[in-house]
């Protein structure tokens, strides 16, 4: 059980539908950081970019792009997640990819498609919730359009870091910005949202803002708009702990359930 990780998001200017390009520069970015960083989190879709055409594009779970991180995590000895377009059988899927310094793969499949821009016509949403037990943290990964449905993050699983990986356009910053600090304080846990840079082959324009936030809703780690760049922190679950034991909030969530 380690008290404190060191968490890493690398937010980028993605290659439109162009993994090659996209995974030389992650790797170029990884081997930069620190030996001590514990996870890194990559943006949403970050080998294509946020694309409704995944027919000459997609993997599988045996694919270039997975091994890919399998081999990040054991060289860097790090946890590295993502997401990625996965076909399984006739389906594409908006998949998360959770890969421990083993080499070890959790998944979780996108459950709230973006019907804006048509995810729903093209990707099979997920019906199940991913939690993570890494180095004796409990982490919940989730996907862009879900950090606006606080009910799928309610932290009824007393999860210690909640992650949100994103191609979130600028025109609707302010929410990015607004819903991540949310969901950190009504969860009362560590946040770290990845966003893209850039414009996209749609002429989408995105401006990053990824943030690092601590229990309270304080920011802890920034980027400026449109830099291409990383955010990091050492995140410290006693600290978390005895806030969430002295002010008891978590005691006095609501129980319910999800119906499909």
């Amino acid at each position: 059980m380690k008290n404190e990780l060191n968490v890493v998001g690398i937010q980028a200017d993605l290659f439109w539908e162009n993994p090659k390009k996209n995974l030389v520069f992650f790797e170029n970015e990884i081997a930069k950081l620190s030996s001590e960083t514990d996870l890194v989190v990559l943006p949403e879709m970050f080998t294509t970019g946020f694309t409704m055409s995944p027919k000459n594009i997609a993997e599988s779970l045996d694919g270039a792009s997975v091994k890919w991180m399998k081999t990040i995590a054991k060289k860097y000895d790090l946890a590295i997640t993502g997401s990625l377009i996965i076909k399984h059988k006739n389906n594409y899927h908006n998949r998360l990819l959770f890969v421990h310094p083993s080499g070890e793969i959790e998944t979780y499949d996108k459950r709230h498609s973006f019907t804006l821009a048509g995810e729903n016509k093209v990707y099979t949403s997920g019906k199940e919730k991913l939690i993570v037990d890494f180095k004796g943290w409990k982490i919940c990964p989730l996907i862009c359009y879900d950090l606006r449905f606080p009910v799928w993050a309610r932290n009824t699983e007393d999860y210690d870091l909640l992650i949100y990986m994103a191609n979130w356009p600028v025109a609707r910053v302010k929410a990015w910005d607004t819903l991540l600090k949310a969901r950190a304080i009504e969860n009362m846990s560590y946040v770290i949202g990845v966003n893209r840079t850039g414009s996209d082959a749609n002429n989408y324009k995105y401006s990053g803002n990824s943030l690092i936030i601590d229990y309270l809703g304080n920011e802890i780690s920034n980027l400026p708009k449109n830099q291409v760049g990383i955010i990091s922190a050492f995140i410290n679950r006693e600290k978390q702990d005895n806030i969430r034991e002295k002010l008891g909030f978590l005691n006095d969530r609501d129980s319910f359930s999800i119906d499909f």
